[in-house]
């Protein structure tokens, strides 16, 4: 691969190209900052809804010529909404990137919001977030969100509550997205088979055109320090076992310790937990998996804009409690804060780092979307700086960090218990498990 070309137009548009010609293929994704934090209690959702509108067509793209088009092409098309931002991506033979160049302008500008097809997405959505809620951990991951943030609108859920999704109307909608989707608040980002230069050209050409619009509304609920443990239970009757679930109140992306938090969850949970053996070699798997108290644990650190949290969570096993997981889980993070991880220990999590960072680079559409998650939260170059930062960080700093981090002040604790048993979840068989 080259090396990356930013550039920013006049109209605030941020652009990132990075030529890979070993297929001939092309990713192409437009990031909006618009996600659950930018909504308030009535609109919850919103951005989430407007994602599915999208699709529903312009005036020059009706909607049943929009994903015939695309497939028409070869190629393939989805969007995803998560707290921060709002993405939309295609993946297509190189020739054709032109195509969907035009087709995101055209979404930004002209995306038909008909009271048919917002009443009907409604029930669409509606039956989504009713999924959400038959999932215990989904909603318990809910729940906790809820009881960490009090001011943050991290505390709403991506989907929204569902006494929003019913009351909203197509001009929340609309109001929303005229709002957010201008360039200004928007990042291109192109991988693939291409010449930068010509494809810059390209872009410029089309979305030159679109004013930068009024100044995005601000984001004003600052959290105020959490000063000690908060504890939610959820309860619901079904056979399913005991979760726990922890929160930690965690620095924003663009904090310098962003990197030795990463490395601190993949001491927890390993270092992208989807290559073999890094969960399996990790604290938390050993000190409840393979003890037989959990049938998984694990951690995740998502790089938020604002300071967000890290998350712990473990499903017990069939008879043992929520206590005697919570107990051991507490005891592994006792331990990383108490002393300095080993040499060996921190070199391996390095080690897995490396490979997940050679691995992103394999495929142009996964590689595309690491850049823009990292620079939605922080700035274009970040995803690209993060490899020698992590390699910076020594034994001591992931102590500092897990010191700072996992302080039972800053923790927000949540179990989910069967209704039926509630005391056997509670304590359960936890004793004999040695």
């Amino acid at each position: 691969m080259n090396a990356p070309r930013f550039k920013q137009l006049d109209n605030g548009l941020r652009i990132v190209l990075l030529e890979s010609h070993a297929a001939p293929v092309v990713t192409f994704w437009i990031w909006y900052g618009v996600g659950s934090r930018n909504e308030r209690p009535g609109i919850t959702g919103a951005s989430h809804w407007v994602e599915h509108m999208l699709f529903k067509g312009t005036p020059d793209h009706p909607r049943g010529m929009l994903s015939r088009a695309v497939e028409r092409l070869g190629g393939r098309w989805n969007a995803f909404t998560s707290k921060d931002y709002t993405a939309y991506h295609e993946v297509l033979p190189a020739g054709h990137l032109p195509f969907v160049i035009g087709l995101e302008a055209d979404r930004m500008q002209h995306t038909l919001f008909e009271p048919s097809e917002v009443s009907s997405e409604r029930t669409v959505i509606i039956a989504e977030r009713e999924g959400l809620e038959n999932s215990p951990a989904a909603s318990l991951y809910e729940e906790v969100d809820a009881a960490a943030f009090k001011v943050h609108p991290y505390r709403h859920p991506v989907i929204g509550w569902k006494a929003d999704l019913r009351a909203m109307t197509r001009d929340d909608l609309y109001g929303h997205y005229r709002a957010y989707y201008q360039p200004a608040n928007a990042l291109l980002v192109a991988v693939g088979a291409f010449q930068a230069e010509e494809v810059l050209a390209q872009i410029q050409r089309v979305f030159d055109e679109i004013p930068a619009g009024p100044p995005i509304p601000t984001v004003r609920g600052a959290e105020p320090p959490q000063e000690g443990e908060r504890r939610v239970l959820l309860q619901r009757p079904g056979g399913a076992t005991p979760y726990v679930q922890m929160a930690f109140h965690a620095p924003a992306a663009s904090d310098s310790d962003l990197p030795a938090l990463l490395l601190l969850d993949g001491i927890l949970s390993g270092f992208g937990r989807s290559a073999a053996g890094a969960a399996r070699s990790s604290r938390l798997y050993r000190a409840l998996v393979d003890r037989g108290l959990a049938a998984d644990a694990g951690s995740a650190v998502y790089p938020m804009k604002d300071p967000g949290v890290v998350r712990i969570w473990a499903t017990a096993r069939s008879g043992v409690g929520a206590s005697a997981v919570e107990e051991a889980m507490l005891d592994v993070l006792d331990a990383v804060r108490g002393a300095e991880v080993p040499l060996d220990e921190l070199a391996r999590v390095k080690r897995q780092a490396r490979a997940q960072f050679v691995y992103a680079r394999d495929g142009v559409h996964g590689y595309a979307g690491a850049i823009g998650a990292y620079a939605m939260v922080d700035h274009p170059e970040a995803f690209f700086t993060l490899p020698s930062r992590i390699e910076a960080i020594g034994p001591s700093e992931v102590q500092r960090v897990a010191g700072a981090v996992l302080d039972g002040r800053r923790r927000t604790v949540g179990w989910y218990l069967p209704a039926e048993g509630v005391a056997t979840a509670r304590t359960g068989a936890a004793a004999s498990v040695a």
